[in-house]
């Protein structure tokens, strides 16, 4: 599959009605490994309905309690799916297929798989983006619940225990709309801001945050900045010319809102232009 092959599915998955959410996850792994093609895409998908066809059928009326706990023998107990510190400083972590491959990964990458499972075994399961913590709720959102934690092999959890959790990782204290559902665009903007900041910390891979930054950017909503952050990494890597066009289409869009932030940036522009000559 080739780069422009594979971001134009994503952008058009990404605008589908009703996003696929696995999809999208292996789209996003395609970037870190060129070699994953159709043939990867389709045995991830087979592994995920075979994990839901070894689930007991409780019926999706069953208690949010039981369906927590069915994931979680099945995936964390019989199968090993969990997480650990080191489990952060990987980029495989972040990658669907290799997620399922290890049966280690990072919290929000975990509770895709979760999802997944439980999506196609008809579970009423759903998305929680806890600030510093993805965890999965079962049942009503709004009513009768039941929180599991798939980086602690799907522990289930309250939402006192949730709270701690997001304190001891961002020292805040969490609101009633933190549990509110995640939409999975939701999900793979988070996704890609993960492998961004794992890749901001190791420059030599200015290469990964380059492409999860161009992915972010194919979301039919994304946060502007986005396209400063896009900019300067044109720059850094020695395109010049393309780098300072962006910026100063950057600073077009700010400068109504932010006049002398975007003279910075046209600043910044000029200097790279200055590196052509």
């Amino acid at each position: 599959m080739t780069d422009t092959t594979g971001r134009r599915r994503f952008a058009e998955e990404a605008r589908e009605e009703r996003p696929d959410l696995a999809l999208l996850c292996l789209l996003i792994a395609a970037e870190a490994d060129p070699g994953l093609d159709e043939r990867g895409f389709d045995a991830v998908q087979i592994e995920l309905d075979d994990l839901a066809g070894q689930l007991p059928a409780l019926g999706r009326h069953a208690a949010p309690r039981l369906w927590a706990e069915a994931l979680a023998d099945l995936l964390g107990v019989r199968y090993g799916f969990r997480g650990a510190p080191a489990d952060y400083r990987r980029l495989e972590s972040s990658l669907l297929d290799e997620v399922l491959r290890r049966r280690r990964g990072l919290p929000i990458l975990l509770s895709v798989v979760w999802l997944e499972v439980a999506r196609r075994a008809g579970a009423p399961a759903y998305g929680v983006a806890l600030p510093g913590h993805f965890v999965v709720g079962f049942g009503d959102p709004y009513g009768q619940h039941a929180l599991a934690d798939p980086f602690d092999g799907g522990r289930t959890i309250s939402e006192e225990e949730a709270g701690l959790l997001v304190a001891g990782a961002t020292g805040t204290p969490l609101s009633a709309a933190a549990f509110s559902p995640a939409e999975p665009l939701e999900i793979v903007l988070r996704v890609l801001n993960n492998i961004r900041a794992w890749a901001a910390a190791r420059p030599e891979r200015s290469g990964v945050q380059l492409w999860a930054v161009e992915l972010s950017l194919l979301l039919p909503s994304h946060p502007a900045r986005l396209r400063y952050e896009r900019a300067e990494l044109l720059v850094e890597r020695g395109e010049f010319a393309r780098g300072a066009r962006e910026l100063e289409e950057y600073a077009e869009v700010i400068a109504p809102v932010e006049p002398d932030t975007a003279e910075t940036v046209r600043h910044q522009a000029r200097a790279a232009r200055a590196l052509l000559n």
